[in-house]
């Protein structure tokens, strides 16, 4: 395989987990009984531009369909995060009713019904087909394609040119991030900007978190090789910011290469702080293996143990990076009775690979449990407050990203 990006061959595996179904092929009760496709989820690191990146394996289409099952409105926290970072770039680019704004995988619309409020011309991008009818349920314009260079071109050459493009936790999910990030430069006006944001591999790294890894993610990105990718296609990163969001994010500003907006010191800062982490050295990632197997021998421990002494243990929130975690660590069921989810979408379905039931929310509170693990720890405090009200006072909850915690 060739990097996707420098096209330099991968000889260098970053991490192995095994091998997993897609982390949101959540299954019917019908589908129980039908053989499911697992895929190898291998990732590789690139020793030229630092690209860390999935094996290949299969098509974008058949992860992003029409059965996909994550709803960014689900949470709250989610959605306050949106509107935040809408009240922030319109006020620091002036956008009005004579902007026009496009956000790349608008999902359901979480995002863009801000700058709709606002006033503010938008479009949605999203081929997904169930997120994009919630989006258009709700007074959006959605195109319902996948985004690259050809789609790019196309808007360009219709004048739908914008002043802000937004692609907030797509960049990771693009097979052909060359293509994707061409395509961002073709539809930006000549003074506009892009502004994305993606996990941060750093934080990946240094906090063990990687049951952020599957299929659905092509890449796993840091600053130094997002400015080679964008360097290529004619564009410049003038800003960036950390943010909190899955773990710790970034957020970056773009602009073409010969925009009048100046290159803030912010770009070199965080460049530096990567360096210092040693994100060019190839046993950073070398030894990242060892890591992930402890975490699997804590669950697995934790489980065993809870198991022998009779108690109650389940779930809480059927999220990829869930998933991810309960595939690589081979639990099942037997261990782990049920996951509880708020989102509609999930709900009597079952977990992917490990066949666990998903049920909603309200129903934890008749299951009794005396512990409750968190799989998506990136939104602990948020579950934790609405889960502590109604349950025995007794109950413990647990993380085991980037280690074991009783919260």
């Amino acid at each position: 395989m060739l990097c996707r990006h420098c096209k330099t061959p991968l000889i260098h595996t970053f991490v192995d987990l095994g091998f997993a179904p897609p982390s949101n092929a959540y299954l019917k009760k019908e589908d129980l009984v039908k053989p499911e496709l697992y895929y190898p989820l291998n990732v590789k690191v690139c020793n030229e531009c630092w690209l860390v990146q999935t094996e290949d394996y299969t098509e974008a289409e058949s992860l992003f369909n029409s059965t996909y099952a994550y709803f960014s409105s689900t949470s709250i926290g989610w959605l306050k995060h949106a509107q935040d970072f809408c009240n922030l770039v319109q006020q620091r680019f002036k956008l009005n009713e004579d902007s026009f704004v496009i956000e790349v995988a608008s999902n359901d619309g979480y995002l863009l019904k801000n700058f709709k409020e606002l006033g503010i011309p938008c479009l949605g991008i999203e081929p997904t087909e169930s997120t994009a009818k919630a989006a258009e349920e709700i007074g959006i314009r959605v195109i319902k394609e996948f985004f690259g260079m050809e789609l790019g071109s196309q808007l360009a050459s219709k004048k739908m040119k914008a002043d802000l493009v937004i692609g907030n936790n797509v960049y990771a999910h693009v097979p052909d991030i060359n293509n994707f990030t061409e395509g961002l430069k073709e539809v930006l006006k000549d003074e506009g900007v892009v502004t994305l944001e993606f996990p941060h591999l750093m934080k990946l790294i240094k906090h063990n978190q990687f049951d952020t890894i599957y299929h659905e993610h092509f890449s796993y990105l840091s600053l130094y090789t997002v400015q080679k990718i964008f360097h290529e296609a004619g564009l410049r990163i003038f800003d960036v910011e950390k943010i909190s969001t899955h773990g710790g994010s970034l957020r970056i500003y773009g602009c073409h290469d010969n925009s009048s907006r100046p290159t803030l010191k912010s770009v070199e800062e965080i460049l530096m702080q990567e360096e210092a982490e040693e994100l060019r050295n190839l046993s950073t990632y070398q030894n990242f293996q060892e890591k992930v197997a402890i975490v699997k021998s804590n669950l697995l421990e934790f489980l065993l143990k809870t198991k022998k002494e009779n108690k109650k243990v389940v779930a809480y929130g059927a999220a990829a990076k869930g998933n991810t975690l309960l595939n690589f660590s081979g639990v099942t069921k037997d261990f782990l009775p049920v996951v509880f989810d708020a989102a509609v979408s999930k709900q009597n379905m079952f977990l992917p690979g490990s066949h666990i039931p998903i049920k909603p929310s309200k129903d934890i509170i008749k299951f009794k449990p005396d512990f409750v693990i968190i799989l998506p720890w990136n939104i602990k405090e948020e579950i934790t407050g609405q889960l502590k009200p109604i349950l025995s006072k007794s109950v413990k909850f647990v993380t085991f990203i980037p280690d074991q915690r009783i919260l």
